[in-house]
């Protein structure tokens, strides 16, 4: 009886988990359509409308709302298939441990009412939709890992290139993922070849996933390119900034340290940027350097190859320097020690009022988005919303997926540990510490926690 009991058992407590699933889509929806937008936001929706390029930053999250925008003005339905492409990737996680528990559905509702998936999937950021986009390729990948043997791998993995390349245009960094993910099928080939290890088969996967990923990539990238770019936007703003943040801070942790490529180029600009590097600096975020207009201006006047040659120089000659610079950015960005100087969510619609009354958008906060808000800050000061929190999580989820070691574990470590380098990576290139940066981090966490309590490794049969 207990026998034939326990698969109706099991089989309910996957039901009830992708009920909850659904039901947590439905309540975000609720909470934040048509969506909170914050001046990203606002820059990207006009940029999709106008087809004027109106940033340096990737092109893909602008060419990605415009469809939907085009359909139902506003951004009510794109954050609708954004949050359903999360959502839905979740609930078939049940379908990849069919033994479920019923920690999950229970661990399930405690997660979908963390700030981190009630309201975060309704804010039009692309930090929010590159997460969606990893989580949903590598769920596709766990789906062709399980159906290996059996032939059904071609259409998840198609599903996981397409979703994981989208994912590396849309956040510079995200590439870490793909070299994640081509290592994760390349393993899964490389086990499931008729029970034999076959490296052939590994590196055809592999590499051609890679290949695949990067070509994709290279294709989307090119077609999300706006046909306008105004002569006055500087596509490399991205590198100069970090640029100018490094040296910068630099200066200010090695006060000795001169700015001879510079002084070369612009003496007066050298003294200037060194006398005053102090003042407008902090490890918080690059935005300081742009308080002081004269500076500000300095910066910008620089040539790009003094710059460049001055960023390289501090790398080679005063590495000490960089390094605490860059580590104490990383503090910033990864612990959030003041969580509300890192903007932690925004609500409602604020922008340029110019580019808002193009739109025709309704802007200011309404009386729910500051229920909403009170709501996120009730969270402020407790482990939910901390990085460290989750990737404490992440990699004990990772250990213990460790000790049973099926296919599609092997999807979710790498998920995990793509999170966890794709958050290191942020030691090198982070400019603020805004909390959406690592997104990425918490919301894979919290994958990874929901597949192991579906069914935990402890309790697998032998």
């Amino acid at each position: 009886m207990s026998e034939a009991i326990q698969p109706t058992s099991q089989a309910k407590a996957g039901a009830v988990f992708r009920w909850v699933m659904f039901a947590g889509l439905l309540l975000s929806l609720a909470a934040n359509v048509p969506g909170q937008l914050s001046v990203d936001s606002v820059v990207a929706l006009t940029e999709a409308r106008t087809g004027v390029r109106q940033t340096w930053a990737p092109a893909a999250a602008s060419w990605l709302l415009k469809p939907f925008d085009h359909l139902v003005a506003g951004t009510g339905l794109y954050i609708t298939a954004s949050a359903a492409l999360l959502f839905l990737s979740l609930m078939s996680l049940a379908r990849l441990r069919p033994r479920s528990r019923w920690w999950a559905p229970v661990l399930g509702v405690a997660l979908i009412l963390t700030p981190q998936l009630l309201i975060y999937q309704g804010i039009v950021w692309r930090d929010v939709l590159f997460a969606n986009l990893a989580i949903a390729g590598f769920v596709m990948i766990a789906h062709a890992a399980q159906g290996w043997r059996d032939g059904r791998r071609w259409l998840p993995v198609t599903g996981a290139v397409v979703c994981l390349a989208l994912a590396t245009i849309t956040r510079q960094n995200g590439a870490v993922l793909a070299v994640a993910a081509a290592g994760v099928l390349a393993w899964t080939a490389y086990c499931r070849a008729d029970g034999r290890g076959d490296w052939r088969a590994a590196a055809a996967w592999g590499l051609g996933a890679l290949a695949a990923i990067g070509l994709l990539a290279f294709g989307l990238n090119r077609a999300a390119q706006p046909p306008e770019v105004p002569a006055k936007l500087r596509l490399n703003s991205a590198a100069l900034i970090l640029e100018h943040y490094d040296v910068v801070g630099a200066k200010v942790r090695s006060p000795r340290l001169r700015f001879k490529e510079i002084a070369k180029a612009d003496p007066a600009a050298a003294a200037l940027l060194e006398d005053q590097a102090a003042g407008v600096y902090s490890a918080q975020r690059v935005d300081t350097l742009d308080a002081n207009d004269a500076y500000r201006r300095t910066l910008w006047h620089v040539p790009d190859a003094a710059m460049n040659a001055q960023w390289r120089r501090i790398i080679l000659h005063y590495p000490a320097a960089y390094l605490r610079h860059r580590l104490g950015v990383f503090h910033w960005t990864f612990l959030t020690p003041d969580l509300q100087r890192c903007l932690p969510v925004t609500v409602g619609v604020t922008g340029p009022a110019g580019m808002l009354q193009d739109l025709d958008m309704l802007t200011g906060v309404d009386p729910q988005d500051v229920g909403v808000a009170k709501y996120a800050r009730a969270f402020y000061d407790t482990p939910v919303f901390s990085h460290l929190t989750w990737a404490i999580v992440a990699a004990a989820m990772i250990g213990w997926l460790l000790r049973r070691r099926d296919p599609a574990d092997w999807a979710m470590i790498g998920l995990m540990g793509g999170a966890l380098v794709f958050t290191a990576s942020f030691f090198v290139i982070s400019v603020a510490c805004d909390y959406r940066y690592l997104y990425l981090l918490d919301v894979a966490a919290m994958t990874g926690a929901l597949y192991v309590a579906l069914d935990p490794p402890r309790w697998r049969k032998a």
